[in-house]
């Protein structure tokens, strides 16, 4: 059966006892989980929904996400995830494009998901602690056809409006066998993270291959580096996951209050998100005698692309070969295929690729080219396969492991009746890996501080998207034709720019 619900409720009919979910706010076996989630399914199912529908679920990483996730599933509906801090705004946005029927909200981040659906009618429903739904539980999950849309996730590109990435019933469990072989990851393993199940990496990737292997997951949210130590210590973990920020955080809480026992049952982390820099993989691997294994995907391959598989030689500063199944070509602008350690862009093939983007024809065909994935990024890769990411997609900012898409954010500051031009660049940061700044030319006459902008700009975009950096300036450079030059903005000068509040 092509359904990731079905294969982990599997582990229900093997161990119902082994433990599934563990969280400080309380722990699920998989009998457990198997149970909540069928209920959950059930009374999705009885309030008239079917196979192929749309259903948005906005939820922390807590013990109730894969609850309300897998239970979905079951019906056979769409799923779509998105951030806990999406405005009404963008909620609204993507409730429109998906043309969806229900949307569930955890009931502490629940306020703009109730006002969007509101407004247009959508039914909405509060999640409690617990995730208890009264209904009668699904005796079994939906048998989907392997290319039936099973999530969609919301992605920008660098210009124009979000588009929904559309991935199968059989783009889920090709990750979860993808990644199997590369981690040795068995039932008795204990795997932790703090990153967001509402991300791609978090859900296909960690949660979702996890849960089917049949070994715990500790979730944490919000991160927290003394917090996930301590989790790492309780739980016994022996697999992290996570991105750089989280490692260098992590590595900048380890007081003497945790020793070399506390870790020695870790035997590995897995990183992605963003460039992983070598000397905070050294640092890791010495402090918690943990070997830290990078990793490289999209959104557009389920997060599967790469990976450094701990069976094979580890390459710092690579992104490893590519994972089972999947196949990378490094191209040159005319589309002709490189030879090893040449730049070029990166593009991949396998049974992880999307599906397309949801009723985006032209933007389909431009990303997917004869089954290959045009990823946009930069890389080369050396005589054995190893992939080495050299930059990303044009103008993407990666501020602690989100994605930032510049154009986005412009197109809100421009509506701002003082701001003239505007050009939102990424600025080096020692924590987030990258800051978000805006570079802002004003009204001839206008008064206007970072706070006030950042203030006005928190209204319609989520925290992490709004520039903290600001710097007010006559006029931004152009070319020719009129374009920004964003290549020649002083990234040097922003990092002393004024900080909104």
């Amino acid at each position: 059966m092509v359904n990731v619900a079905a294969t982990v409720w599997s582990n229900a009919e093997r161990d119902p006892q082994r433990m599934a979910v563990r969280s400080g706010r309380g722990d699920l076996t998989y009998g457990e989980l198997r149970e909540a989630s069928a209920r959950v399914g059930g009374a999705v199912a009885a309030a008239g929904l079917r196979p192929g529908d749309r259903v948005v679920l906005i939820a922390p990483s807590i013990v109730e996400f894969p609850v309300l996730y897998l239970g979905l599933h079951a019906v056979g509906v769409s799923v779509i995830t998105m951030n806990t801090m999406a405005t009404a705004a963008e909620i609204g946005y993507v409730l429109d494009d998906a043309e969806a029927s229900l949307v569930l909200a955890w009931h502490e981040c629940d306020a703009a998901a109730s006002a969007a659906a509101a407004e247009r009618g959508t039914t909405f429903w509060r999640v409690e602690d617990g995730a208890r739904f009264d209904a009668d539980p699904l005796p079994a999950a939906h048998d989907h056809a392997p290319d039936d849309t099973a999530i969609i996730l919301y992605t920008s590109g660098t210009t124009g409006r979000p588009k929904g990435v559309e991935l199968t019933a059989a783009n889920l469990i090709d990750t979860t066998d993808s990644f199997l072989p590369v981690l040795n990851l068995t039932a008795e393993d204990r795997f932790g993270t703090g990153l967001p199940l509402f991300h791609v990496y978090g859900q296909a990737v960690v949660m979702n291959t996890v849960l089917v292997t049949g070994a715990s997951l500790s979730l944490l949210a919000p991160f927290e580096p003394t917090a996930m130590l301590e989790m790492v210590r309780r739980d016994r973990l022996t697999v992290l996951a996570g991105v750089p920020t989280m490692w260098n955080a992590m590595l900048h809480a380890a007081t003497d209050a945790f020793g070399p026992s506390d870790f020695e049952q870790l035997r590995l982390a897995t990183s992605g998100g963003a460039s992983l820099p070598v000397e905070v993989m050294r640092a890791f691997r010495d402090r918690f005698g943990c070997t830290i294994l990078e990793g490289y995907g999209l959104t557009e391959s389920t997060g599967a692309a790469t990976f450094n598989d701990i069976n094979r030689p580890q390459k710092a500063g690579t992104v490893g070969p590519a994972l089972p199944g999947t196949a990378i070509e490094v191209r040159d602008p005319l589309g002709a295929v490189v030879g090893p350690d040449v730049v070029g862009e990166v593009f991949l093939k396998g049974p992880t690729i999307m599906k397309g983007y949801r009723n985006r024809p032209d933007a389909t065909a431009a990303d997917l080219q004869d089954g290959w994935l045009k990823t946009g990024d930069l890389g080369r890769l050396d005589a054995e396969g190893y992939l080495s990411i050299v930059d990303r997609a044009k103008d993407l900012i990666i501020r602690g492991g989100y994605n930032v898409y510049p154009r986005e954010v412009e197109e809100v500051l421009y509506e701002h009746p003082d701001v003239v031009e505007v050009a939102v660049v990424g600025v080096p940061d020692a924590h987030f890996g990258e800051e978000v700044a805006a570079v802002v030319a004003l009204r001839e006459g206008a008064e206007l501080t970072g706070e006030e902008l950042r203030s006005w700009a928190k209204v319609q975009l989520s925290a992490y998207k709004v520039p903290r950096l600001y710097q007010f300036v006559t006029t931004l450079p152009k070319g020719a034709t009129g374009k920004i030059l964003k290549r020649e903005i002083d990234r040097d000068a922003i990092r002393t720019a004024e900080v909104g509040a």
